[in-house]
C-alpha cells in the first residue's frame, strides 16, 4: 500500500476540455519524511513512520520527541502517522510523485465538529407533528420499556456530541497533480475543514 500525508487546502472547480465543471478538493500532499522503519524482528509488524509539516521552532518540541527525530537526522514534524510503505529507509522523502492522474485514493481525516446536537440532526429522526399543540416537535420520544428490560438498550440513538471523529472517504479519483506546488486535486469532498491533516492511501 502506498500512502502519503497531507493537509486540506480547500475546494474549487476545474473545467474539462469539453466544458464540464468538476468539483475538486485541493490537498497539499507531502513532502513526507520517513522517520522510523518498523520491522517484524524488532517491533512485531512492518510499517514506516512518516512525518509531515516541519516544525521550525524546536523549542516547542518536547525533548523526548526531539531525540526521536535526531536519531535519524530528520527535522521535527508536526503530523506523524504509520503507513505500510515498502522499500523506504529512515531519512527518505516521499513526494506527490507516487500518484498519477486517474488513480483511486482513500482519504482519512478528522471531520468537522458539530457540537452537542439533538436526535433529528444526529440520527435523522423524523420528529413529531409540527402543529395542533402536539408539543412533540424535535424530541427523541420513548427510549425504553418499563417492565422489561427496565433500562435503556445500548447504542440507543440519543442527543450528544456530533462530528470531530476520524472519517475515511474511499474511491476518490485523482483529477490533477501539481508537482511543483506538491498539490493533489481529487474529485469530491474530503473530511475536515481547511487546514485539517489527512492521510492519503492509494487503492488497488
Amino acid at each position: 500500500m502506498i500512502g502519503l500525508l497531507g493537509k486540506k487546502i480547500g475546494t474549487t472547480q476545474i473545467f474539462t476540455d469539453d466544458g464540464r465543471s468538476i468539483p475538486v478538493t485541493v490537498i497539499e500532499a507531502g513532502p513526507c519524511k520517513a522517520i522510523q522503519v518498523k520491522t517484524n524482528e524488532r517491533d512485531g509488524y512492518e510499517a514506516v513512520q512518516l512525518g509531515f509539516d516541519e516544525i521550525r521552532k524546536q523549542k516547542n518540541v518536547p525533548k523526548a520527541m526531539l531525540s526521536h527525530f535526531k536519531k535519524t537526522g530528520v527535522e521535527p514534524q508536526r503530523f506523524i502517522r504509520e503507513l505500510k510503505v515498502d522499500g523506504l529507509k529512515a531519512g527518505d522523502t516521499l513526494t506527490v510523485d507516487i500518484f498519477n492522474k486517474g488513480d483511486r485514493v482513500s482519504v482519512s481525516g478528522i471531520s468537522k465538529g458539530k457540537g452537542f446536537q439533538g436526535v433529528m440532526k444526529r440520527h435523522n429522526y423524523k420528529g413529531g407533528p409540527g402543529s395542533h399543540g402536539s408539543m412533540f416537535n424535535r424530541a427523541p420520544g420513548s427510549i425504553g420499556s418499563s417492565s422489561f428490560p427496565s433500562r435503556v438498550w445500548k447504542n440507543k440513538g440519543l442527543p450528544g456530541h456530533m462530528g470531530s471523529e476520524n472519517v475515511t472517504i474511499k474511491n476518490l479519483k485523482v483529477v490533477d497533480i501539481k508537482k511543483e506546488q506538491n498539490l493533489l486535486l481529487v474529485m469530491g469532498a474530503v473530511p475536515g475543514t481547511r487546514g485539517t491533516y489527512l492521510v492519503i492511501r492509494k487503492e488497488g
